[in-house]
């Protein structure tokens, strides 16, 4: 048998995260997963807000691991993962009451974050929210040495990767419709962005 997928960075930031979800997240509604990671989050996330429909989603490679953390779970409002490149055309999710995406926008290519922020705008309905958890830069400068070295060894790994700054994906979620609703301090010098769909 298989052994789960496990992220330690997953289980010290679930709590942390989860305070701001439950801040925007309030509704009865459908929320859409971008990059699931080990699905440790989605659980965690449906399990404490079962007026969520969770809809995960991620890479192809990702998803048998992912429903071994489903299967354990045996939650009913967490549904099968999904495959989801976000640079494809057309993705397996066409709404969305909320989006929530965690460190994903530095791994991808800027293109893929033009893509990401693009598919959300198209996506999610009118008053949703998307929050987006990860580390940014600020006026171009970082927040602080560990995050420098982190987009060192970023770049180090796929020179198209790196840590985004927070004014080029504001700029990208104005041309969605989106507008900035909060910045939320994180531990480990990461932030939550909270934009919302006018």
């Amino acid at each position: 048998m298989n052994a789960k997928p496990y992220s330690e960075a997953c289980e010290q930031n679930k709590g942390p995260i989860l305070d701001v979800l439950r801040r925007y997240f309030t509704l009865p509604g459908f929320i859409l997963e971008i990059g699931g990671g080990t699905g440790q989050h989605a659980v965690h996330f449906a399990r404490a807000l079962p007026h969520l429909d969770w809809q995960t989603t991620d890479l192809a490679g990702a998803l048998a691991g992912i429903q071994l953390w489903f299967d354990e779970a045996g939650l009913p409002n967490l549904r099968p993962p999904l495959a989801l490149n976000v640079r494809q055309e057309v993705w397996p999710v066409t709404r969305a009451d909320g989006v929530f995406s965690a460190n994903t926008a530095h791994i991808m290519s800027w293109k893929g974050v033009e893509c990401l922020f693009r598919g959300v705008g198209w996506l999610l309905a009118t008053g949703g929210v998307f929050c987006l958890y990860g580390p940014f830069n600020y006026g171009g400068q970082y927040t602080s040495p560990s995050n420098a070295q982190f987009d060192r060894w970023l770049r180090a790994r796929d020179p198209e990767s790196g840590v985004r700054d927070f004014d080029d994906l504001d700029r990208l979620a104005e041309t969605e419709g989106l507008r900035l609703l909060a910045d939320c301090p994180m531990p480990v010098n990461n932030r939550t962005l909270v934009w919302v769909r006018e």
